[in-house]
């Protein structure tokens, strides 16, 4: 017969244990942890926790080759096999902890079960934050999250930093897990930390808990909360869970919370965050700023709340008439400077290296990035508007649109975004396994309109038809724009492959044209 308060006792036991791991230097020795998945992330997890001496089993469905063989090298063990159901090797290994990758839904069987067995679940971040310490003093985190414009604000926070002389690593959701800088042997000044909604979940009010028993255990310098848009509703279930996951970024900021005054949701989260004493809401826009905000003045980027003054003048950040000339004017951009300066100015850096940084920096590939100009037709990619919200930012910088559009809508309807951009949209043309929700909303909200369905399905064959058929539409003037508000996995490996063959394909409409031309001649 099983002792119901032995059972109990020995819970209680691992949870006081769990609670004392809150350093590097803690006593991790032969804690028994699962860690489900083995992408990136996962191996960063079984990485670091064989370093600190954890007992480490890894359950993955899938894995690539070299990590798989490397988990043995690291001394964790590793099984591999359908994870729909509970393995057999989890119940016997009787984990104390597991530390779950972030793409592993909440309902997961797994999640079930550690739940029904009050086993601990930490995410990677939770790790992270916990062991910050190992090469000394641990470095000041600034996170920030946001349906969009994540990577790009993250970059420009960091290199803010590092021209004003700190050392910072972006690190996180950008693809550089925090475990990897936090065990990085030169330490840092700042991570400046990307978190998705996933990582978020598992940090936060509705994953773990923090050592006081309630919300997150990080306690940021700075954060933000860029936007929020519906996205990612199959995997969280409901907008409501999804705003509830994006708001923990602000639990416990110490210095100053960055909100969208454009976004009433994310000042809502700031007001119902539990701070740190003393911690700012610092607001961001494009329009003219109150003090303590960020905002645009007359074509000038303004700087109202890092200053003795802030009541009755501002600092200049830059123009953007100067923004333009490096790429960097579109509206969403803007926007993303202006959070960004919010955040180095949080931390110290001064005007002068917020300046220097915007008249060097470039954007990554497949974000607004123009491929060609030929004929009078642009051709860009922005691959990357995975959503319709980073669409309907990219929509609204171009004055009349040819667009490709369509993928995996992961659960959120275009009907607005099309409704909204229907007035300067010269066309669409229609991608991906699924049209149909796409072309029924064209239907609905833009019926004159002229919208061509690809009916290629193989991957090289797609983005040539697309780029053959927006050029039928597309007259001198317009712009050819890849916004396909939805992910890219149904026909192609990411937002970037995606990316690629459509500049390829490009490339090589622009240039038979112009080999057609010269024939002409």
């Amino acid at each position: 017969m099983v002792d119901a308060d032995a059972m109990d006792s020995g819970a209680d036991a691992v949870q006081n244990r769990l609670d004392t791991l809150t350093s590097w230097h803690a006593d991790w020795t032969g804690l028994k942890v699962v860690v489900l998945g083995l992408g990136v992330t996962g191996f960063s997890v079984a990485d670091t926790l064989t370093e600190l001496g954890s007992d480490v089993l890894v359950l993955a469905g899938e894995a690539a080759d070299q990590r798989a063989d490397l988990v043995t090298v690291i001394g964790a063990r590793l099984v591999q096999q359908d994870l729909s159901a509970v393995p057999d090797a989890l119940v016997d290994f009787a984990p104390e902890l597991i530390v779950v990758s972030p793409g592993f839904h909440p309902d997961h069987p797994i999640l079930l079960w550690a739940a029904e067995n009050g086993v601990a679940v930490w995410g990677d971040i939770e790790l992270a934050w916990r062991v910050r310490d190992k090469v000394g003093t641990p470095a000041e985190w600034i996170c920030v999250t946001g349906t969009n414009g994540k990577t790009t604000t993250v970059q420009l926070t960091a290199s803010m930093l590092v021209q004003a002389g700190f050392t910072a690593a972006p690190c996180g959701n950008i693809g550089v897990p925090v475990l990897d800088a936090v065990r990085d042997p030169q330490g840092f000044d700042f991570f400046v930390v990307e978190l998705s909604s996933y990582q978020l979940h598992y940090l936060g009010k509705h994953g773990t808990r923090g050592t006081d028993g309630t919300g997150s255990p990080v306690s940021p310098l700075s954060s933000v909360c860029l936007n929020i848009a519906d996205d990612h509703l199959d995997w969280h279930g409901s907008a409501d869970a999804y705003r509830d996951a994006k708001s923990v970024v602000y639990e416990n900021t110490r210095v100053a919370c960055v909100y969208n005054r454009a976004d009433r949701a994310t000042e809502l989260m700031v007001q119902e965050a539990e701070v740190v004493e003393g911690a700012r809401a610092i607001g961001f826009g494009l329009d003219v700023p109150g003090p303590s905000d960020f905002g645009v003045v007359d074509g000038i980027l303004c700087d109202r709340a890092f200053l003795d003054e802030r009541s009755t003048t501002a600092l200049e950040l830059s123009t953007v008439a100067e923004l333009a000339l490096v790429g960097l004017s579109a509206p969403h951009i803007v926007a993303n400077i202006l959070a960004a300066s919010a955040l180095a100015r949080s931390a110290g850096v001064p005007v002068e290296a917020v300046r220097a940084t915007l008249l060097e920096f470039g954007l990554d590939a497949h974000r607004i990035q123009l491929v060609a100009s030929a004929q009078e037709i642009e051709w860009v990619d922005d691959s990357k508007a995975t959503n319709p919200h980073a669409a309907d930012a990219s929509l609204a910088a171009y004055r009349s649109v040819v667009w490709i559009v369509g993928g995996l809508l992961k659960g959120v309807s275009i009907d607005r975004l099309v409704e909204r951009h229907a007035d300067h949209l010269r066309g669409a043309v229609v991608i991906g396994i699924d049209r149909s929700e796409v072309l029924d909303a064209f239907a609905r909200h833009a019926p004159t309109l002229t919208v061509i369905e690809v009916a290629a399905t193989e991957t090289d064959e797609v983005m040539p038809e697309a780029v053959a058929r927006a050029a039928e539409i597309a007259q001198a003037g317009d712009t050819v724009l890849l916004a396909p508000a939805a992910a890219s996995m149904d026909q192609f490996t990411d937002y970037g492959h995606r990316g690629r063959l459509f500049a390829a394909a490009v490339e090589r409409y622009v240039g038979g044209e112009a080999d057609e031309q010269s024939a002409s001649h």
